[in-house]
């Protein structure tokens, strides 16, 4: 990883909670690591009024609370946050964008970063279509004749559905270049999803089977073991197929779908993503009410603590028919992937937190050995854990020592946590130094994320217009509700549960 060019980090919204927990901690991480640049300043913006000073208090408290540092000295987290300053505006309101462009030019002298700044929108939903428009009107976008490159990075959800996504796209395209807007997915930016690029193309014994003619099927798990705790009115509107399948799941899949790129630069690999994103099947109506299973978490009690249902969360309504969990079933049309399933599930009160991708590898034509084995047991099984616990296993059949060809799974894996010398950087901080870099690889484009909400569409359309399709309750502290099971038809093949309960106190997971 290199150094960035010299340039300012303006962050709106940076009293709320993604600033404190995730971006000063990261940048502070950059810092320490010698990758931001020699010149560098922060200007976070909000509607209460601070001085520098007061702001600076509170970003030393940030790192002291939030930053995972194991040797965070005093000094240096002071030194970092002499360059942090703050400008307090209201995001809609026109007239108080001059002083923050005031504020900017005074820093780019003091600073010297030749006009190089990057704008991130940590801020509601609402303010992307109007917070850049502004920037724009009174020129804090242009870049032209030496005036420094000027990037915007956008958090999800871009959009709430197709047509507002494309709204939102043709708003930020009328003033910016598509390379100076990043949109930001902080799954991409996980090493082990990464990592899956650097498996398949890397490796020649991983590559040739990568197909329909091996792969059985494909299963992407994303499991979350709290509730959606005080973001229900959120939630309310977004549910768990906005929330993560709509970005997170699908870019996930892309990156596992992907063709070979011709060069590992950053619209090669996208023009790969895209076109799979572009081969997703459509689903009709019918295929939703077949393909797709939702349900919502109810009350139960884990491990000795009661827990709330989704219905009694602060924020939902009492007959709320927000899907707190999602399976479905798609394909891929394309040679590669022609007739291959690939399964998709999220959920929030389910049994543990855990995201991995498992590729389960078609049996052998003739079972030798072991007949009557279950067939998720007879099939080789590569894992990829993208959280917690980072790594890859790979799952194959070995003989039982002693007389006889009784076979048993065995693991072949790595953890991340075993490259002792080696800092695994966390998500934020890998994309922020992207970004700075200029590096968009693992930033959402306009065009995929519009493929991505075509997709989707159908679906909540279907859920919208047929009110007979039912919403499965599952207690919390399951793996959702049990008709997501007839999703996998074939006998004997079930969805792989990564943690298994070995006691009363806790849960024991498998990698």
């Amino acid at each position: 990883m290199n150094r960035a060019e010299n340039h300012i980090l303006v962050i709106f919204g940076a009293l709320g909670d993604l600033t404190k927990r995730k971006l000063i901690p990261a940048v502070f991480k950059l810092k320490r690591h010698k990758l931001l640049p020699e010149k560098f300043a922060i200007i976070g913006t909000g509607r209460i009024k601070l001085s520098d000073e007061d702001f600076r208090k509170k970003m030393l408290d940030t790192l002291n609370e939030f930053s995972d540092d194991n040797d965070l000295k005093k000094s240096d987290a002071e030194e970092f946050v002499s360059s942090i300053y703050f400008t307090v505006m209201n995001f809609a309101d026109d007239s108080d964008y001059p002083g923050l462009k005031k504020k900017l030019t005074e820093l780019e002298k003091k600073y010297g970063t030749g006009g190089n700044v990057i704008f991130y929108l940590a801020t509601p939903p609402s303010l992307y279509g109007v917070i850049p428009l502004d920037l724009a009107k009174h020129g804090m976008n242009d870049q032209s004749n030496g005036k420094g490159w000027k990037r915007l990075i956008i958090e999800k959800p871009f959009g709430y559905d197709l047509q507002s996504g494309k709204e939102l796209n043709a708003k930020l395209l009328k003033h910016y270049e598509e390379d100076q807007l990043y949109r930001i997915d902080h799954y991409l930016g996980k090493e082990t999803v990464q990592n899956i690029m650097v498996t398949r193309f890397s490796n020649g014994i991983f590559e040739p089977l990568w197909n329909r003619n091996y792969i059985h099927h494909v299963e992407i798990t994303s499991a979350e073991n709290i509730g959606v705790e005080n973001r229900g009115g959120y939630y309310e509107d977004s549910g768990a197929l906005r929330d993560m399948v709509q970005n997170h799941l699908l870019q996930v899949a892309g990156v596992i779908a992907m063709e070979p790129p011709p060069s590992f630069e950053s619209n090669a690999i996208r023009n790969e993503t895209l076109k799979v994103f572009q081969s997703l099947r459509p689903m009709t109506s019918a295929d939703v009410e077949r393909n797709v299973i939702r349900g919502q978490y109810g009350p139960a009690t884990v491990r000795g603590e009661k827990i709330a249902g989704y219905r009694e969360e602060k924020g939902v309504k009492k007959d709320s028919r927000t899907e707190t969990f999602v399976a479905l079933k798609m394909y891929i049309d394309n040679w590669r992937w022609g007739g291959v399933p690939f399964y998709i599930r999220t959920g929030k009160r389910l049994p543990t937190r855990v995201t991995e991708v498992v590729i389960h590898f078609k049996p052998t034509p003739h079972q030798l050995f072991g007949r009557g084995r279950a067939v998720n047991d007879s099939c080789n099984q590569l894992v990829i854990r993208i959280q917690p616990d980072e790594g890859i296993l790979l799952k194959f059949g070995m003989k039982t020592p002693g007389s006889g060809y009784n076979v048993q799974t065995v693991n072949m894996d790595f953890h991340y946590s075993d490259l002792k010398n080696e800092t695994l950087p966390a998500a934020y901080e890998r994309l922020l130094h992207d970004c700075m870099t200029g590096d968009s690889t693992l930033f959402a484009r306009a065009d995929a994320v519009e493929a991505c909400w075509s997709f989707v569409q159908p679906i909540l359309d279907t859920w919208k217009e047929n009110k007979k399709i039912k919403i499965f309750g599952y207690p919390a502290g399951t793996w959702g509700p049990e008709h997501a099971d007839t999703l996998i038809e074939e006998p004997g093949v079930t969805w792989r549960y990564p943690c298994k309960n070995l006691s009363d106190d806790g849960l024991y997971c498998e990698l």
